[in-house]
């Protein structure tokens, strides 16, 4: 797949836009489709300011920006792309909809075109099965915005063809994205292993342990990361963050580890989802910044506060203990793993070396204390890094 190979992207949504923007500007003649062809016209609408916002700011030449603009051809019909080697898809998660999908684009499109799903957490080979050729399908997970963030998660489905897979890393390298390999299993890399951020957070709000603002500075301030996990849920939305958690929890058969929080549920049903309606954790102003006035949350006071420092550490350490897991269970190599949380959500570090600094037996100690202290299986050490603490390992 060179740059003279057609690339189609079906959804017209912030990530399918995102997504011809990305291979637009490597070179390749874009298809964009959407069910709505208004919202196409809408996304190319976007996408010529976004251009054009780049051209001023003196980071894009301007012939460079109409070239790019005149590469994405708005579609409309989904048999317009039938010349593409690569069709990704980025609809709505819903895994009965990327079924019916994945069989309209298989029946339109030369059968060597490689067929992609941006999910982020559902089954590639689910997916595929749908088609009569699945060994043709496989995941290339963006993360948004798709033009800024280099991270795209590679995930072959139990059917797809190893050369595919080492086409599609090849390709996203040629993007100039940082693509990591992993299984197919519910969340990928990031959003399960992130999956601690936001709940172990949620937990200790819930428990009465702080109030949201000091959830936030602890982790921005002690434990460097850029956002905190309440002004980052709003951020994503509410709904979304709690879908994908309801995904992973339920795929995983209702392991505790994943399991979702009231809180987040009962934002949900008030249609408190963040930024994008108002009000979430925090409420919003009209410019999108957090109003000073906001609320603590749906937690009240803390009854039991705990230092920053035992907040970081507590979400850490159930952070780390899920990254150790994947690597236990072949999920993706080391590299990978802390490439994948340090270029798709922008943590300080790679969680593994974070483990090093920290001192494995250090890790595994304030597991085992969480575990006593709850008597749940939700803080159970990795037998990974029981072993590495017994024997002495580090990971580098």
């Amino acid at each position: 797949m060179d740059r003279s190979t057609p690339v189609g992207i079906i959804g017209a949504g912030t990530m399918g836009m995102g997504i011809a923007q990305v291979a637009a500007t490597a070179g390749h003649p874009t298809f964009l489709y959407d069910t709505r062809q208004e919202a196409v016209e809408k996304a190319m609408a976007s996408l010529a300011r976004t251009l054009s916002t780049l051209v001023d700011k003196g980071k894009l030449p301007g012939a460079e920006a109409e070239a790019i603009l005149g590469r994405i051809r708005p579609a409309a019909l989904m048999k317009e792309m039938s010349g593409c080697g690569l069709v990704i898809e980025a609809v709505v998660e819903d895994i009965a909809v990327k079924r019916k999908l994945f069989q309209d684009i298989e029946a339109k499109v030369g059968p060597e075109a490689v067929l992609a799903t941006n999910t982020s957490s559902l089954s590639v080979t689910e997916i595929g099965a749908a088609c009569t050729r699945p060994e043709r399908v496989i995941g290339l997970h963006f993360f948004n915005p798709a033009p800024l963030l280099p991270l795209v998660e590679v995930i072959p489905g139990l059917a797809t063809d190893p050369g595919h897979r080492d086409a599609c890393v090849a390709l996203m390298s040629a993007w100039g994205k940082s693509p990591v390999v992993c299984k197919d299993t519910p969340g990928f890399i990031v959003n399960r292993v992130a999956r601690p951020f936001y709940g172990e957070s949620l937990r200790i709000l819930e428990e009465g342990g702080a109030d949201i603002p000091t959830i936030d500075r602890a982790m921005k301030e002690v434990g460097g990361f850029r956002m905190g996990p309440f002004e980052l849920m709003d951020l994503i939305g509410n709904d979304v963050n709690y879908m994908v958690t309801r995904t992973v929890w339920e795929s995983f058969f209702y392991d505790p580890r994943y399991r979702p929080s009231f809180i987040q549920q009962r934002l949900v049903q008030a249609r408190w989802l963040g930024r994008k309606s108002g009000r979430g954790h925090y409420r919003y102003d009209a410019n999108g910044a957090i109003d000073p006035g906001s609320p603590q949350g749906l937690a009240g006071v803390p009854h039991s506060p705990k230092p920053p420092e035992v907040i970081v550490r507590r979400v850490l350490v159930m952070l780390i203990n899920e990254a150790i897991d994947a690597v236990h269970l072949g999920i993706a190599t080391r590299d990978d793993i802390d490439l994948a949380m340090a270029k798709g959500v922008n943590y300080p570090k790679g969680l593994l070396k974070w483990a090093d600094e920290l001192g494995l037996p250090a890790c595994l100690a304030e597991l085992e204390r969480l575990q006593a202290e709850y008597g749940e299986d939700r803080y159970r050490p990795s037998p990974l890094l029981r072993r590495m603490v017994r024997e002495g390992l580090t990971f580098y």
